[in-house]
């Protein structure tokens, strides 16, 4: 098995301002003052001249593994659980159904996100299921463990307080300190994933509890969302097809002609032949630790977490 690693630092500063919108399955996002425009920097550099050792690698299993088929090509996206287990459960669910085959992706706007699951018919289309309750942020006591790399505002519009940001099992997460559990009524702290550039996430109303099976992919990295709307994946493979998704809104241009989300599996579903390899380095190894080293500046400091790429490995 022949692998490529993926470990491009992708710079993603976001100045887009999206407003609330309150059509059913849409992310919530602000529209730009008449003198500010929607802006995303994105910088590829040589991937770092890092030699992981095998044990450094995590295999992540098929199962965790959401195929998203599309126009330009395949995402991977892989699921987390322990942070919206039913919200996981909910696209497995619908994945399985094949609910999501020839929807469409309905709601582009560059530099932000790709939304899907509308139709062509009806930018508004879900699932005639319950509406799940928010799985925003998880109360733990340790597990999952959270790393505390720097400090790092919740949600610069909605929580503005001071927490931590660091790595869960590669995903990219928020978290009040671990010393404050030793001052909470049950002994436990707030954590929450990360809305950074590739995080897959749950669409809804204003009504916090309102996802039903709209959901969309970030191709900035949108503060204004953290800990507001529930994170369920990060796209490990395709990126680069996220980007590519035709930008338009079917809700206000009549005659924009959305992509087409071709099919979404679960990678178990899949035969052999048709699954991809996907490897994560661990974020919790001492490997990790000496990458990041170099990433610091002169001073020490990392770059912000959402500029940091966490090396992958897809079997070719």
């Amino acid at each position: 098995m022949r692998f490529t690693v993926s470990a491009t630092l992708a710079l993603a500063l976001s100045a887009a301002a999206c407003a609330r919108d309150n059509a059913a399955g849409n992310a919530e996002t602000e529209t730009a003052a008449a003198n500010t425009a929607a802006a995303v920097v994105q910088q590829a550099e040589p991937a770092p001249s890092w030699d992981f050792p095998e044990e450094a690698w995590r295999s992540v299993d098929q199962d965790r593994l959401l195929y998203i088929e599309t126009d330009h090509g395949m995402i991977v996206v892989e699921l987390a659980p322990e942070f919206a287990p039913n919200h996981v459960a909910r696209m497995r669910e619908l994945a399985g159904e094949r609910f999501y085959d020839f929807l469409v992706w309905h709601r582009v706007i560059d530099g932000f996100m790709a939304q899907g699951g509308g139709s062509r018919a009806n930018p508004g289309h879900a699932a005639d299921i319950p509406p799940l309750e928010a799985e925003f942020t998880i109360r733990r006591s340790g597990e999952p463990a959270v790393s505390e790399l720097q400090d790092r505002v919740v949600n610069p519009r909605e929580i503005p307080q001071m927490a931590k940001a660091g790595f869960w099992n590669g995903f990219h997460a928020g978290t009040q300190t671990a010393a404050l559990a030793g001052i909470t009524g049950d002994g436990r702290v707030q954590s929450w994933l990360l809305h950074c550039r590739g995080a897959a996430a749950m669409a809804r109303t204003s009504d916090p509890n309102s996802a039903l099976s709209q959901f969309y992919i970030t191709t900035g990295s949108p503060d204004h969302l953290n800990a507001t709307y529930t994170v369920w994946g990060r796209v490990r493979h395709g990126i680069q097809a996220v980007d590519a998704i035709r930008v338009g809104s079917a809700m206000e241009d009549p005659d924009f002609t959305p992509d087409i989300i071709r099919s979404m599996r679960v990678g178990s579903e899949l035969p052999a032949e048709a699954q991809i390899g996907v490897e994560v380095i661990d974020t919790g190894s001492e490997a990790f630790a000496g990458y990041l080293d170099t990433l610091r500046d002169a001073q020490g400091n990392l770059p912000d977490i959402c500029e940091i790429t966490v090396p992958t490995r897809i079997e070719e």
